[in-house]
This record gives C-alpha cells, sequence and structure tokens, in this order.
C-alpha cells in the first residue's frame, strides 16, 4: 500500500473507529477508558475534520488536561497531519455514574440509575 493509499484510508475513519481509538485514553484515577465510562458525549467526523465534545466526571477533575492531551496523542497516531482535531471539553449535561457502559458500571458495582 502506497503512503498515499494509507493516509486516504486513515481519513476516511467512522464514528466507531475514532471511538475504538478513543478506548485507548485511559482516566488515570479509575483505570478505564474514556468511551466505557461515557465521557466521550460527541463524535463527528466529516471529509477533512473531526469533532469531538467530551466532559470529565468532575469540572474539578485533576486529570482533565492530561487525558485531553492523551487524546490528542492518540488521534495523532491514527489520523493524517492534515486532520487537526476540534477537541471540545463540556460540562453540559453533568456527567453520572448512569453514563457508564454496563460492564463498565457493573466493574465499579454500580446499578444504573
Amino acid at each position: 500500500m502506497t503512503k498515499e493509499a494509507a493516509a486516504s484510508d486513515r481519513s476516511a475513519l467512522d464514528e466507531q473507529q475514532v471511538r475504538d481509538i478513543l478506548r485507548q485514553v485511559i482516566d488515570p484515577e479509575v483505570g478505564r477508558d474514556i468511551v466505557s465510562l461515557g465521557l466521550v458525549y460527541r463524535v463527528e467526523v466529516a471529509p477533512g475534520s473531526l469533532m469531538i465534545e467530551m466532559t470529565m466526571t468532575s469540572p474539578a477533575c485533576p486529570m482533565g488536561d492530561m487525558i485531553v492531551d492523551d487524546v490528542h496523542a492518540a488521534l495523532a497516531k491514527a489520523l493524517p497531519a492534515t486532520i487537526a482535531p476540534d477537541i471540545r471539553l463540556v460540562w453540559e449535561p453533568p456527567w453520572n455514574p448512569s453514563m457508564m457502559d454496563e460492564a463498565t458500571r457493573q466493574h465499579f458495582g454500580w446499578e444504573p440509575e
């Protein structure tokens, strides 16, 4: 495969592929990935662009900057250099444990609300 073909393949990412990439990003305070924790609210993939809206478990999360940096690093490995992802940290709706996937809630022993 040529470099151009590889770059074309990478620029054709869909939402699920982006979420799979983001599963590499672990919240160090809880040891689980940000997708399973329900911290990724929205992923929009368009030709030449990528927008992600995400949150933290709390606005006071001391690891927020590090997690966003990890998101950028994980995406940089998968995206062509021509795409600069727009990562938006949002606080609405506020995160709560019901946003976690079922396996993660079970891991922590939390029942859905």
